[in-house]
C-alpha cells in the first residue's frame, strides 16, 4: 500500500542521511518524553504524600545550599531523586543502543498499548468505584448500612478519607489488575451505563417520586469519565473532529510532517500545561481535591468528587503518551519503514 511512497526516496528530504543514527535519536526522544511524564507523576506523589523535596530543592541540596543543609534527610532524598532521574535517562540511552533493529513503528505501538492500558484501568476503576459508592450511599440513605455492617464501619463510610482509603483505592488497584488481563476498553458499555443510570433517574422520579443526590452524581461521574478517558483512543482511531482546510489536500508525506511537528509543538505542550497548572503545587486545582478527598456538598451523594479532579490528569497523561506514539509513527513513515501506517485524516 505504501510502495509508491516508500520507493520515492528524496536525497533532499533531510532524513535519509545516517538513517540508523537519526532513528535511534528519535527513539531516545520518544522514550524520554514518555519517561518524563511518568517521572513527573512519581515526583508529585513523593512530594505531596511522602514529603520529598521538589526538583528545585533537590538541585539546591546537591549544590550545598545553606537552606537545604538544615535538613540532612532532604539532602539525601534530593540527591536520590536526581540520581533516579539520571539513571532513567542513562537506561534509555543504553536500551536504545542495545536494540538498534527496533523500528519506530514498534516503539509507537508500545506507547499506544501503554496508553490503552491506563485507559482500561481507568474505565474499570470508575465502573467499580461508581457501583460500590452507589451501593454504600443507597444503604446509608435508607438506613440499612448500620444494621448490616455495624456502627463503626457505618460511621467510617460517612467520612471521605475512610471511604477513599478503604473502598476506592483498593478498587482502583484491582482495576489495574483487571485491565492487565482484560483487553476490552469498554467505551460502549460505559455509554450504555450512563444511559441506563439516567433512565433509572427518570423512572424513579416521575413514577415513584424518588430521587437522591447520589443518583445524579453517578451519571456525572461516568459521563465525565466516558469523554475524558476515551480521548486518547479516539485520537488513535482518528475520531476527533478536525477542520482539514489545508491538511486534506496534503500528500501523505506532508501529512506525516504536520502530525510529527504538531504533536511536539501543540499536542504535548497542551498536556504539560494541564499537568503543570493542575498538579504543579499542593494547592493546584487538580491535586488539591485529591489530597483532601474533596466531596460534593450533598451529604448523601457519592464521595467521588476528588476522583473526578483526577480525570483530567488521566486525560493529560494518556493523551501525552498517545501524542508520542503519533509522533513516532509519523517519523516511521518519513523514514519509509515498511510497516509504518499511512498518516490519518483528510480522507473525506
Amino acid at each position: 500500500m505504501n510502495s509508491a511512497v516508500i520507493s520515492n526516496t528524496s536525497p533532499n528530504s533531510g532524513l535519509d542521511s545516517s538513517p540508523s543514527r537519526s532513528k535511534s535519536f528519535i527513539r531516545i526522544i520518544g522514550k524520554v518524553l514518555v519517561a518524563t511524564v511518568l517521572l513527573y507523576l512519581a515526583n508529585r506523589y513523593l512530594i505531596f504524600w511522602q514529603d520529598w523535596p521538589n526538583l528545585g530543592e533537590s538541585i539546591k541540596a546537591l549544590m550545598g545550599s545553606n537552606e537545604a543543609e538544615q535538613d540532612s534527610t532532604k539532602i539525601y532524598k534530593g540527591i536520590a531523586l536526581l540520581m533516579a532521574y539520571f539513571a532513567v535517562f542513562v537506561f534509555i540511552i543504553i536500551r536504545v543502543s542495545k536494540t538498534p533493529n527496533t523500528t519506530l513503528t514498534a516503539d509507537s505501538d508500545t506507547y499506544r498499548k501503554l496508553a490503552f492500558y491506563i485507559i482500561r484501568a481507568a474505565f474499570w476503576a470508575v465502573f467499580l468505584v461508581g457501583v460500590a459508592d452507589t451501593v454504600i450511599s443507597l444503604l446509608r440513605v435508607e438506613n440499612f448500612l448500620e444494621p448490616l455492617v455495624g456502627t463503626n464501619i457505618s460511621d467510617a463510610m460517612g467520612l471521605a478519607t475512610k471511604r477513599g482509603l478503604y473502598v476506592h483505592y483498593p478498587l482502583i488497584a484491582l482495576s489495574f489488575v483487571i485491565a492487565y488481563f482484560s483487553k476490552s476498553l469498554g467505551f460502549t458499555w460505559l455509554a450504555f451505563l450512563v444511559v441506563l443510570s439516567e433512565f433509572f433517574i427518570v423512572l424513579t422520579r416521575f413514577i415513584f417520586s424518588y430521587e437522591q443526590a447520589y443518583m445524579g452524581d453517578l451519571v456525572r461521574f461516568w459521563y465525565a469519565a466516558l469523554f475524558l478517558f476515551a480521548s486518547a483512543y479516539t485520537l488513535y482511531d482518528n475520531g476527533h473532529v478536525r477542520v482539514d482546510v489545508l491538511y486534506a489536500r496534503f500528500k501523505p508525506r506532508k501529512k506525516a510532517w504536520v502530525n510529527a511537528l504538531g504533536t511536539l509543538l501543540l499536542g504535548l505542550p497542551l498536556c504539560w500545561t494541564i499537568l503543570h497548572y493542575g498538579i504543579g503545587t499542593k494547592y493546584s486545582s487538580l491535586i488539591s481535591p485529591i489530597i483532601t478527598f474533596e466531596i460534593s456538598q450533598s451529604g448523601y451523594g457519592l464521595y467521588v468528587k476528588y476522583l473526578m479532579a483526577g480525570f483530567l490528569i488521566v486525560f493529560a497523561v494518556t493523551m501525552a503518551i498517545q501524542f508520542v506514539s503519533l509522533f513516532l509513527s509519523s517519523c516511521a513513515y518519513l523514514f519509509n519503514e515498511k510497516d509504518a501506517p499511512l498518516p490519518a485524516g483528510g480522507e473525506h
